[in-house]
């Protein structure tokens, strides 16, 4: 295996096995029932469900649907979300457990229903899931959670071995699980529903939203689209007038790793209890058995050196297996809440007609699949059997208000580290790095390319004013307070910033400037 592989550009193989899409970009103002915000498997699912109501429903996505959180995921249909529901008993209670562990086991059925009904072909393969550790301390929290999966319905055991030379001390086990390729499961969705005239609009950036008799979205281009309702499945919520979800949501990044080894895989998705945070599972290619390593998480921009994440999930696979290629990597983002429960339902408590889901914690696939059936109820009934527990206007998140307040503390440490930093005197930027620099009077992030040309930005976040740390893995500008990233010429990569870099100075003097300085 050559090291070279870790240098190559971050790849995601759901993305290299599919097709691109191609539907319009918004050209001209539109009056619909329900606007969906986001065009992930959120966007795509809440749209299926609701377009066998008749109503006229638009999806608009920022990019091409599908690119964003859904097409980089481990991609496990699963219940097992870590060590969850013994957690959700001890702190809210016995009701508000069951309705989570009820909720992601219909969607697991929910998934096989669509997939099956349509014979979607998505590599949909039935599996089991396992949460296991390798230090004693967590023998008893394993055996409270099998304890609790158990009495609320979950097929779940106790285990003492999984198939991997990983000695652990314990492992919770759940049947009847699943994994699939998301990417092939939504583009086939998506074309369902464009053929049963859902209206799908690509490169169309919603950046406001007012309210009069309707609501009505604002696009990048200028363009209104009125709606009744509003679904926003951005992931994180770019709208924040009311619902300040900039305050309870933080970003977190993890990455991921394709090898190919000469040993076959024995089955199984699994995931260690401790940290680092540690993923297994695999998928079948037409060049062979993918398994996907996953982990080394961290929250967003606040890595000082991104590459080493790759190589420590090298390193674990190249302890378990006889590593062969690393063909494929990637990393991912996604956000949490401080009880580690989605925000899933009305935006806020006001607002009726208007409807959120964020906040997954990477367990996007059957919390995606909870907040189309919850939105659903919500608009045809006005009530969800499994709203309390995922309300985001709840009010028993107190347990957690110790990960709030410290999430919160570190945006602020962010925001001033970030003002009142000390910037280097030496303009000089090797090829294939950035500098943050400040030039006449200006913080500047400066990143030149291997044939030597610099590509320069202003370094403050448009969305809230943080200041962005270079990415050298992915070669971004991350924002360490709420998840935003940006190419390296400037462009969005993922919200909720919903501006890209802008730079006040003339490009030319400074490119002057840096050149004299060497």
């Amino acid at each position: 295996m050559s090291d070279n592989n870790l240098k190559n550009k971050p790849l995601s193989y759901w993305l290299t096995s599919t097709h691109d899409t191609n539907y319009p970009t918004l050209n001209e103002d539109l009056d619909v029932d329900i606007a969906i915000i986001g065009g992930g498997l959120a966007g795509i699912s809440c749209a299926y469900l609701l377009q066998k109501e008749d109503f006229k429903i638009a999806v608009i996505d920022a990019g091409r649907i599908c690119q964003g959180a859904t097409a980089h995921t481990t991609a496990k249909i699963t219940s097992q979300h870590g060590l969850i529901y013994n957690k959700i008993r001890r702190q809210l209670g016995d009701e508000l457990a069951r309705q989570y562990a009820e909720a992601n086991e219909k969607a697991i059925s929910e998934f096989k229903k669509i997939i099956d009904e349509h014979h979607i072909e998505c590599d949909y393969i039935l599996q089991s899931a396992f949460v296991y550790t390798e230090q004693e301390k967590y023998i008893k929290q394993i055996e409270d959670e099998v304890k609790a999966a158990s009495e609320l319905g979950i097929k779940a055991s106790y285990v003492e071995e999984i198939p991997f030379a990983i000695p652990i001390h314990a492992a919770v086990r759940f049947d009847n699980q699943a994994q699939f390729h998301p990417r092939k499961y939504v583009l086939s969705l998506a074309k369902i529903i464009h053929d049963n005239k859902v209206l799908i609009f690509e490169n169309t950036r919603a950046i406001n939203i007012e309210e009069d008799d309707k609501y009505i979205i604002i696009t990048e281009q200028g363009k209104k689209v009125r709606a009744e309702k509003v679904i926003l499945t951005t992931q994180y919520p770019f709208y924040n007038k009311k619902g300040l979800y900039f305050s309870r949501l933080y970003p977190k990044r993890s990455y991921i790793v394709g090898i190919q080894a000469k040993e076959k895989y024995p089955g199984g998705m699994y995931i260690n209890a401790e940290d680092p945070a540690r993923s297994l599972r695999s998928q079948n290619t037409d060049k062979g058995e993918l398994i996907l390593v996953v982990g080394s998480n961290h929250t967003t921009g606040q890595s000082e050196d991104t590459e080493k994440h790759y190589e420590e999930l090298i390193n674990f696979a190249q302890d378990i297996f006889t590593v062969e290629d690393v063909p494929y990597r990637w990393s991912t983002q996604d956000y949490t809440t401080p009880d580690g429960i989605p925000y899933i339902g009305h935006f806020t408590s006001d607002t009726t007609n208007m409807y959120v889901a964020t906040g997954f914690q990477k367990w996007g696939m059957t919390n995606s699949m909870v907040a189309a059936m919850i939105i659903r109820d919500l608009i045809l009934e006005g009530k969800s059997k499994w709203l309390d527990v995922y309300n985001p206007s709840r009010k028993n998140i107190i347990p957690s208000a110790k990960n709030f307040i410290l999430e919160n503390l570190k945006v602020a440490e962010n925001i001033l580290e970030g003002k009142l930093s000390s910037l280097p005197d030496n303009i000089e930027v090797k090829p294939n790095e950035a500098k943050v620099v400040k030039i006449e009077g200006e913080r500047i992030g400066i990143y030149r390319d291997q044939e030597g040309q610099y590509h320069l930005v202003n370094t403050t976040c448009p969305h809230m004013g943080c200041e962005l740390n270079w990415n050298q893995a992915e070669k971004s500008w991350d924002c360490p307070c709420h998840g935003s990233r940006f190419t390296y010429k400037g462009d969005i990569i993922e919200g909720p910033a919903i501006k890209s870099l802008r730079f006040s100075n003339d490009v030319n003097t400074i490119e002057k400037l840096i050149k004299d300085d060497f």
